[in-house]
């Protein structure tokens, strides 16, 4: 693979590629194995969303479905299996990633059912299960960074489990999900856990925030506020990098590491562009720095494999530009704190919503296989 390549650049930059989609197709025709050996992709995020797209389109599942409905599997156990099954034959194929880069990548992820992510004890039962059936050292568990879920993500961290902490969007809430990773660290270290083994990623959602703060931004309407559009999300996410960096430096993360801890690394989601206006790559080519993830979906894949453009490091010097834009939005009266907490509701909302549709569509394909048996 050639280093001239924008998505080998990123790489050479620090930046972990992983694609944000899995489906049966994706693995059977081989279209993931070429994204591995061409476009620099080192793992994968799932989410209820990409699952109730993959299930319901196609016949793909259609056997399988069939196969669950013969031998009297409910609908969530129907779900359960196959979701997990792609996991773990994703995992499969990323193994050699994993063995090649100390299984920091390689990863790949899934979540526990939205409808638990207020349910702390649900969401630890949950993921125990999840990591059970994959059964995979490079698998992930996704839990989203709610104020239950934080207790979730420090006992599930607690069992020697790997977890991707999904879902975040304030830098508040930021900080409580690394203290929540470094509890559920100390707390493994007690259990008698190796920590070089346990892995994380905390994912920052951010073009969501530029599509919420431009609406305001349009509703107030003057040329200042204009000159302030889509430029959030970046900014956001660029302060994060700063917390990341200093929560990373602590005395407390000092003792970690000496143990064989690894940190934490930040992960860029939702970093498709919402806006046509905006450069397609604007969330891959503005956040480039050490140690972080980019999880894309395809279009933005491509995209930045055609014509990305990749200068080195884009946070680590622009910490008092990023504030200032923060600062500029607040000073038009849009508040930040609404927004971040809006972005969460709506988020699992959303998460919850596929779910429930991915239910009903199952529960039909189980009704209809049943009735042709």
């Amino acid at each position: 693979m050639s280093n001239a390549t924008p998505t080998a650049q990123l790489s050479n930059a620090g930046v972990s590629i992983w694609l944000d989609d899995l489906s049966r197709n994706r693995l059977d025709s081989g279209s993931l194995q070429k994204l591995i050996d061409e476009k620099s992709v080192v793992g994968v995020t799932t989410n209820p969303s990409i699952f109730q797209a993959a299930i319901t389109t196609g016949n793909d599942y259609d056997a399988k479905i069939a196969e669950l409905a013969a031998r009297g599997a409910n609908v969530e156990e129907t779900i359960f299996e196959i979701t997990t099954a792609d996991v773990a034959d994703a995992c499969d194929l990323f193994a050699p990633v994993a063995a090649a880069t100390d299984n920091v990548d390689g990863r790949v992820s899934i979540e526990v059912d939205p409808r638990l992510a207020w349910d702390a004890a649900g969401t630890i039962a949950e993921a125990k299960n999840l990591y059970k059936k994959v059964a995979k050292d490079n698998v992930l568990i996704k839990i989203p960074a709610t104020r239950e879920g934080l207790e979730a993500i420090s006992a599930v961290l607690a069992e020697g489990i790997s977890v991707n902490v999904t879902l975040i969007f304030s830098l508040e809430r930021y900080r409580a999900v690394i203290n929540a990773f470094q509890s559920g660290l100390e707390q493994a270290q007690s259990n008698g856990h190796d920590l070089s083994k346990i892995h994380s990623v905390a994912s920052f959602f951010v073009s969501r925030v530029d599509t919420e703060i431009d609406k305001r931004l349009d509703a107030i309407g003057t040329d200042e506020a204009k000159a302030l559009k889509g430029k959030a999300g970046v900014a956001n996410a660029r302060l994060a990098y700063q917390v990341y960096e200093e929560l990373f430096s602590t005395e407390r993360w000092a003792l970690l590491a000496k143990a064989g801890a690894r940190p934490q690394r930040p992960l860029w989601a939702s970093t498709g562009v919402k806006d046509p206006a905006y450069p397609d790559t604007l969330y891959v080519t503005e956040l480039v720095a050490a140690n972080v993830v980019n999880t894309m979906p395809e279009k933005t894949l491509d995209a930045t494999f055609d014509h990305g453009v990749v200068t080195g490091d884009t946070i680590t010097g622009k910490y008092d530009e990023a504030k200032e834009v923060l600062s500029a939005v607040e000073g038009l009266g849009i508040s930040y704190d609404e927004v971040v907490a809006l972005l969460e509701s709506e988020g699992l909302d959303k998460f919850v919503a596929s779910w429930k549709d991915l239910l009903a569509d199952v529960e039909g394909a189980l009704a209809s296989a049943k009735k042709g048996s």
